[in-house]
């Protein structure tokens, strides 16, 4: 007989709820959004060869790139979601567990938060790897947010070309790592599993990391600190599992940064202009983004840009690409996050101090 109980999430009602709430983007004329779709699949072709030239890794081809909308990012992450959750009965052992608080959201109120949030992020979200919402043995797609991508642009005042280009070329870096790198993506879903796996859903344990949580939240809101939300809301375990996935992303996140600006004017002739910009954006936050940004862990999302980004800067100046390359040899090869911030001691280890 078929199991006819409800998932613990109602997935279709986060992509409603999210498609509903996520604003469509700019007012463009027809021609203007089929001009912008155009170049974007364009220049994602076009970002193939000097992403292959600077990294000196080559994935293969599997599929042009999506440029796609708000409504088809967030459908997407939901199935990346599902997919990173594994079977439902899982899920819903870890939720009977949970204290009264969390298990009276239920399956329609946790769809509605989350629902909320991936319409909040839809609209910052400039392009996208699909690392999980593919399926099983299918190569993952890369994604273009059309519409978050002409906002940026636009409110950032420079050159649509440019601008649009230079996206291409970070994403299609993360397209290259996890399609050149063939047990990079097993193992970042491994790391992901075994987090949630760590998950201790208590009563008495989960109403104090609730509780820390909200302490934690008004403290960085205050004080302007580096006081970690996140981590208010962690277990011992998951604490050292979150440290290999920081550093992990730190990695991916830098390694890309690094490439779109290395490409260089022959490519990009404003990318300085672009990258000063683009950084004094990601810094002035203030409001209701400010908000969301601390809760969700966006504020150390941020900091996994410059701080891997300095990493990747400091090892490839000392033994080139090559030599930095051999961080994909191997899962031990991954820099730690407390590597991430002393880049010789990564050396060191690996082989590459000398």
């Amino acid at each position: 007989m078929a199991d006819t109980r409800p998932d613990t999430i109602d997935w279709d009602l986060a992509i409603a709820t999210a498609r509903r709430l996520a604003p469509s983007g700019p007012e463009l004329e027809p021609e203007a959004a089929r001009e912008a779709v155009a170049m974007l699949r364009g220049l994602a072709r076009e970002a193939i060869a000097p992403v292959r030239e600077v990294t000196g890794l080559v994935a293969p081809d599997t599929s042009p790139a999506v440029v796609v909308d708000r409504g088809a990012w967030i459908a997407s992450n939901v199935e990346g979601m599902k997919t990173i959750l594994g079977s439902w009965e899982t899920l819903s052992e870890r939720t009977e567990n949970a204290p009264a608080v969390v298990r009276s959201l239920g399956s329609r109120g946790t769809a509605l938060q989350l629902g909320a949030v991936l319409a909040w992020l839809s609209t910052k979200v400039l392009g996208q790897f699909e690392t999980f919402g593919a399926g099983p043995h299918q190569p993952g797609r890369l994604l273009l947010v059309a519409p978050t991508i002409v906002s940026v642009e636009q409110q950032l005042d420079v050159d649509p070309r440019d601008f649009r280009f230079w996206v291409c070329l970070h994403e299609e870096t993360h397209r290259v790592q996890f399609g050149a790198v063939p047990w990079l993506g097993e193992h970042f879903a491994a790391r992901i599993q075994a987090l949630l796996e760590a998950s201790d859903l208590s009563a008495r344990e989960t109403m104090e990391r609730l509780v820390a949580f909200v302490y934690a939240l008004v403290r960085s809101l205050r004080s302007g600190s580096d006081v970690s939300v996140i981590d208010a809301l962690q277990t011992p375990e998951q604490k050292i599992l979150f440290d290999e996935l920081t550093g992990l992303m730190s990695l991916l996140e830098g390694h890309a940064d690094v490439v779109m600006d290395d490409v260089g004017p022959a490519v990009v002739p404003s990318v300085r202009t672009i990258r000063a910009r683009f950084s004094e954006r990601r810094e002035q936050v203030r409001g209701v983004d400010q908000i969301a940004r601390r809760a969700l862990g966006m504020d150390a999302k941020m900091r996994q840009y410059t701080d891997g980004a300095a990493f990747v800067r400091h090892v490839v100046d000392r033994v080139g690409m090559p030599g930095f390359n051999r961080v994909w040899t191997s899962p031990d090869h991954l820099p730690s996050r407390v590597e991430i911030h002393d880049p010789d001691a990564w050396m060191d280890r690996v082989g590459l101090g000398a």
